[in-house]
């Protein structure tokens, strides 16, 4: 018998789509990685006009009415900074998240249907960070001096909260989640759920093609309110049972390995850094932009100009966080691996996902963009692992 080859097989997998195929997918991807520089430059963009324009100075003003209250300007400018801000970056959105998403055959949603659940998105989005804002604009009031290390705690508490409440109230609100049928696929993931301490009982398929035509599951919540979802465009896309073990298998080693704790402090030590840089920066980055009217940092007019620098911050360290994501995604991987031994299965999974993830990026690429690691380092590992386990799996 024939000694089993990982390049040639990873090789075979990454052959099933066709040149044209990867060159679309190499194009979209990268086009992605222009749309972070893109997308900040109209952020900034837009808060400049909003400062310029001095409406959040006016609205603080009415509101204040010669006399202080800080908390209702605070949610007041919040909010409004919110809804301009939005309106003007509609046109942005429209064509990073629904034109270009159509152009490249990743979603069929009407424009009509886009529009709607993005500004049910927003006005959630809204409240939230209005409340939020709210908050830090009081601890900033309080401790001038030292709010930024407060501040980050907050931020904190808020993405755990989030994390819990998310699949319970929100996105409930854009999806229908449903029970997997019985079956062979749901006693399998069953299954693999008690034997991996996941909740057995929170196994659903949710009606993703609504959104988007990608291939995707995807763990969410904390403690009792964690659940593993599979989008219906799975089942459209002919996932076979060694593909659901093996996708669903990394998506428990999200769960198991506590990786939205993870992503939680990772945001705690990210907001400390960011906090301190605002406190630092705003007077300068505030007269840069010309912000007129604006009394410091504890002023909610001066919202835009935290935007700015937040824009820039979330620019240059796009490479950190995307290595964050991509050491927690390759655990996921080794954890389905190991637990599931379905290395064909995730293989063949992660082979429909290169229509929106190039397979084979450069290493520079991978490091300063990919927030996975590439589909193709990706089937090699699993298919090395099916070398040292020549009981895993099936030869592809």
């Amino acid at each position: 018998m024939a000694q089993f080859d990982p390049a040639a097989a990873t090789a075979a997998y990454l052959s099933v789509l066709s040149p044209a195929q990867h060159a679309k997918a190499q194009a979209y991807t990268q086009g992605g990685h222009w749309l972070l520089l893109w997308s900040a430059l109209v952020s900034i963009a837009v808060a400049w006009i909003v400062i310029r324009s001095g409406v959040l100075v006016k609205i603080r003003d009415g509101v204040e009415g010669g006399r202080p209250k800080p908390w209702r300007v605070a949610l007041v400018v919040i909010l409004a900074d919110g809804l301009i801000e939005w309106a003007l970056n509609l046109p942005w959105e429209a064509y990073a998240h629904w034109w270009r998403e159509r152009s490249y055959g990743l979603t069929s949603r009407a424009f009509g249907g886009w529009l709607g659940e993005t500004a049910l998105d927003m006005a959630i989005s809204t409240i939230l960070v209005t409340l939020l804002m709210a908050c830090l604009y009081a601890l900033i009031r309080r401790a001038p001096k030292t709010w930024w290390i407060w501040s980050s705690a907050v931020v904190a508490l808020f993405v755990v909260v989030m994390m819990v409440l998310g699949p319970i109230f929100i996105e409930p609100l854009f999806n229908k989640y449903k029970p997997a049928p019985p079956g062979p696929v749901r006693d399998a993931i069953v299954a693999m759920a008690k034997a991996n301490g996941v909740p057995s009982d929170k196994i659903l398929i949710y009606d993703g093609s609504k959104q988007s035509n990608r291939y995707t599951a995807n763990v969410a919540g904390l403690g009792g309110t964690a659940r593993v979802a599979m989008s219906d465009v799975m089942f459209k896309k002919d996932a076979d049972l060694a593909e659901v073990k093996g996708v669903v298998g990394h998506e428990m080693g999200h769960y198991v390995h506590a990786h939205a704790l993870w992503f939680a402090a990772y945001a705690a030590v990210m907001a400390l850094a960011a906090f301190f840089i605002i406190d630092r920066s705003f007077a300068t980055v505030a007269r840069w932009m010309g912000a007129s009217g604006v009394r410091g940092l504890s002023d909610p007019a001066g919202l835009p100009v935290i935007g700015v620098i937040l824009a820039v911050l979330a620019l240059v360290s796009t490479p950190l966080r995307v290595s964050v994501s991509r050491f927690e995604e390759a655990d996921a991987d080794r954890f389905s691996l190991e637990h599931v031994n379905e290395p064909d299965g995730l293989a063949k999974a992660l082979v429909k996902t290169i229509e929106y993830r190039a397979a084979t990026p450069s290493a520079l690429e991978e490091i300063l963009f990919y927030d996975h690691p590439s589909v193709g380092s990706r089937v090699r590992r699993a298919m090395e692992w099916k070398a040292a386990h020549p009981k895993a799996g099936a030869n592809p």
